[in-house]
Order: structure tokens, then C-alpha cells, then sequence
């Protein structure tokens, strides 16, 4: 099923759940996120950045793969546009077809990353779509960001975003990053801010985690009892699948690209079946008599 991104959301927020969202800017790795899910029996968001659209794939080309691969699925899928930040291209994905899009405006001042929340909103809810926005700041993992609570989102800050912007799922920097944290680090996560934001929202308000890859089993497991709803990941998932395409170059003298790219795949997949396994998403959403039944 290709679905928006705000049903998806509520029933992990309210089943206590979190969503995979890998970033997939290509056919191989859209169909190893779709296999797990359909195995594991789990939504799935996929993730498509400005700079993967950039280096990879047009929108128009994109989200009709994406729809065509996921319509005769018997689980969620939503193809959401990562880390969007320029309206004009927001609108593209909406048009395009893209069922959710994230509208980040986050390093600019509050009143300013309200005011483009807002316009994104008006237009994307008019044409059946959902808005991800954020608040505070997941800087890069490379840089030691993320370990200042200087940039953390703020309670009553992120009450009044979502009242004055109508976004349907929120982004909180708690101490994540983006990228690759430097050897043996393991970022240390605000939980007790995230709980805060989680019961000033609403339990049934979905949080998102940016930055997941490199944070730990334990930092996920924390973070989804205490209120994220979906957890962002590609340096992880990219590096499965450079891993899985390296050994099987290593193992054979002649490759065959159409066996490298289905090797990598299946990797990809299992890779991903642990995440949904640990986020909870897994088994979620279950058969009988030829219709989806969500389980509680």
C-alpha cells in the first residue's frame, strides 16, 4: 500500500512503535527496504534528500517507482521527501507524487522556520500530503554536534511550533547526529527531554529521531519507549550495502553487476529486518481473509 505518512505515524505513536525510515536513492535499495517489510510485516518509510534527488533520480521519475513497487504490498509504505528545504522543491515532490514531505527549516530563527512550516503545510495538506518539520538542531556526527544541549528542542518551543504549524510529526534534536560518529563513540541521548516533549504533545503525537545510525541498540530501544515514532537511517544502511557489494567482489573473479545488485539487496533487507525487529514495527500489521488487520 503506498500511504501517507501522518496515519502510518499515529498508529506507531499511539502502539507504541517506531517506523524505519531509510534513505533510498535507488531502485535496489527501495526494493531491499520493501522486501523487509514485507517480511517482517512492517511500515516502512522511504526516504528520498534534495542531494540524493540531485545525484540519483528526478521526483517525477522516483515516486512512481516507488508507488508501483508498493501498491500491491500488503503493509504500509510512504515515500517522504528528506530534509527538504527549498518550497519550490517541496511542491515538486508534492506534485510528483510523494506522500509526505519534510519541510526543514530548522538553523533559521523560530519565527522564520514557523512561517515556511506553515506555507509547506497549506499547500502539502491541500494535495493529500503530510509535514515532518524540526525544531532545535541534529548537526553532524563528524563535528561534534549533537553533544550541546545549546541545541536541543526546547518543551514549550515545541508545543507552540506544532500549535501555530499543524506539521503532522516533529523532528527533536536529543542528541543525535547525522553521519558517522568518530570510532567507540556512542552519543548519550536526552531522554528525559524527550519524554517531556512526548507528554506535552500528546502521546499520540509522532517524534522523529534524525541522526539514528551509530546510536546504539540501547539508545534505540530508550528512545522509542520513550515516544519516537520513526528513526531516520542511511549512513548505516549505505554502509550495508557497500559491505555486501565489497565481499561478493572479493569472493568472485568474474562479477555479474545483476548478481552484485541482488547479493547487496538481500543484505540490505536483513540488514534492515533487525531495525524493525528492534523499533517494534515488526509484525504490526498481520493477514487474514484477504485484508491487512493492525495489530494493537
Amino acid at each position: 500500500m503506498y500511504v501517507s505518512m501522518k496515519e502510518m505515524l499515529w498508529h506507531a505513536s499511539v502502539n507504541h512503535y517506531a517506523v524505519p525510515a531509510p534513505n533510498c536513492p535507488d531502485f535496489n535499495m527501495v526494493k531491499a527496504a520493501l522486501s523487509a517489510a514485507e517480511k517482517e510485516q512492517s511500515a516502512v518509510i522511504i526516504d528520498l534528500s534534495p542531494r540524493q534527488i540531485h545525484f540519483n533520480a528526478t521526483p517525477e521519475a522516483f515516486a512512481p517507482m516507488v508507488k508501483a513497487l508498493a501498491e500491491p504490498l500488503n503493509v504500509p509504505v510512504a515515500l517522504n521527501l528528506d530534509h527538504g528545504a527549498e518550497f519550490e522543491d517541496i511542491c515538486r515532490c508534492i506534485k510528483a507524487g510523494f506522500t509526505s514531505v519534510m519541510c526543514d527549516a530548522s538553523s533559521l530563527p523560530f519565527e522564520e522556520n514557523i512561517r515556511r512550516v506553515q506555507q509547506v503545510v497549506a499547500f502539502a495538506h491541500a494535495h493529500g500530503a503530510s509535514v515532518e518539520a524540526e525544531l532545535g538542531h541534529v548537526g553532524q556526527a563528524a563535528d561534534g554536534d549533537g553533544r550541546s544541549d545549546d541545541m536541543y528542542t526546547k518543551v514549550d518551543m515545541a508545543v507552540e511550533f506544532v500549535e501555530r504549524t499543524g506539521c503532522d510529526a516533529l523532528a527533536v534534536a536529543i542528541g543525535t547526529a547525522h553521519g558517522k560518529y568518530p570510532a567507540d563513540y556512542v552519543p548519550r541521548l536526552d531522554f528525559g527531554r524527550l519524554a517531556e516533549i512526548k507528554s506535552a504533545l500528546g502521546e499520540d503525537y509522532p517524534l522523529v529521531l534524525h541522526g539514528g545510525s551509530g546510536a546504539g541498540d540501547e539508545n534505540f530501544k530508550r528512545a522509542v519507549e520513550g515516544g519516537i515514532n520513526k528513526i531516520n537511517l542511511w549512513t548505516d544502511y549505505s554502509a550495508a550495502f557497500v559491505s555486501a557489494i565489497r565481499d561478493y567482489l572479493a569472493e568472485n573473479e568474474r562479477p555479474d553487476y545483476l548478481f552484485v545488485s541482488t547479493n547487496a539487496e538481500e543484505k540490505g533487507a536483513e540488514w534492515l529486518a533487525r531495525y524493525m525487529r528492534l523499533f517494534g514495527s515488526a509484525g504490526r500489521y498481520q493477514f487474514g481473509e484477504g485484508k491487512m488487520e493492525e495489530t494493537d
